[in-house]
């Protein structure tokens, strides 16, 4: 019987063999965030490169796009802002499907139809 992992433990992958950043739109940079939340998105997709699985309150998940879709939430408290990368797990690449910043609640409907298409077309390329 498979073992779940808990939150923030490793995959079960070899020192090295982290999974590469496969940036298809959107990008991490100051300005617009602030450094601080420039540096807190990098750290927690390094985790993700790593293999480790994050939940509540870092990572979400986002079924509506698609398996293994989430979404980082990254709060910018220096410029009062909260951003979003959202992401896609695949078996060879992570891909950072969007970013952007947060204003509603509700994640915008354009961003969620964009978002499935890139998904669609990353798990094409992945799974080949």
């Amino acid at each position: 019987m498979a073992q779940r992992r808990r939150r923030g433990e490793r995959a079960a992958t070899a020192p090295g063999e982290d999974k590469p950043l496969a940036w298809l739109a959107g990008e991490i940079k100051t300005p617009p965030l602030s450094s601080e939340a420039r540096q807190e998105a990098g750290v927690l997709l390094r985790r993700l490169q790593r293999g480790e699985t994050l939940a509540l309150p870092e990572s979400r998940p986002m079924p509506s796009l698609g398996p293994r879709c989430h979404e980082l939430r990254v709060d910018d408290v220096q410029l009062k802002k909260e951003w979003r990368v959202v992401y896609c797990i695949g078996r060879h690449a992570i891909a950072v499907l969007e970013v952007f910043q947060k204003t509603t609640r509700a994640t915008p409907a354009h961003v969620i139809a964009v978002c499935r298409r890139r998904a669609a077309e990353f798990r094409k390329v992945d799974e080949s």
